[in-house]
């Protein structure tokens, strides 16, 4: 009875450790759902079959400020080829958000992660993260920091399905 009390409790302890650990590359990307600024509910899920351009960013973020017109340029170009951006906003205002999106005229969806909770659930750290997820929904590349516009290219360009 004690062993099967130690190993029912490595189980749950297990379970905790993955669930809290971050996504890495090779991992299938946790599904997740979030609204657009339009209030729109979203899920990854919806995506598969895609590539996705996974991008957690914020307003205040002088790197994600500069990657942005990569990114809708690059978008321009491999949307219809497959590839979707999903951009994640962290915990800012709609309205501060909508400016930012008004002044670059941004026209890939918005996600507001209005609590944390999909970033925490992705091991966000320094932002901007970028994860290139392939048409069935694995993680190929994490891409830390600031991109430029050929880079933008080549990385949409890898999960182009």
């Amino acid at each position: 009875m004690l062993l099967m009390l130690a190993a029912v409790g490595y189980a749950i302890y297990s379970s905790q450790i993955k669930d809290n650990s971050p996504v890495l590359v090779g991992d299938y990307a946790p599904n997740f759902s979030l609204e657009t600024l339009q209030g729109e509910r979203v899920q990854l899920k919806d995506y598969r079959g895609k590539g996705v351009f996974l991008n957690f960013w914020g307003t205040w973020c002088k790197p994600c400020e500069t990657e942005m017109p990569y990114m809708e340029n690059a978008y321009k170009v491999f949307k219809q080829q497959g590839v979707e951006i999903l951009a994640v906003n962290i915990e800012e205002s709609d309205l501060v958000v909508q400016s930012f999106v008004d002044r670059f005229e941004l026209t890939f969806p918005i996600l507001m992660d209005r609590k944390g909770a999909v970033t925490e659930q992705y091991g966000i750290g320094p932002i901007p993260a970028t994860y290139l997820i392939d048409k069935n929904g694995k993680v190929l590349k994490i891409i830390t920091g600031s991109m430029n516009q050929q880079s933008a290219i080549e990385y949409m360009d890898l999960i182009k399905p």
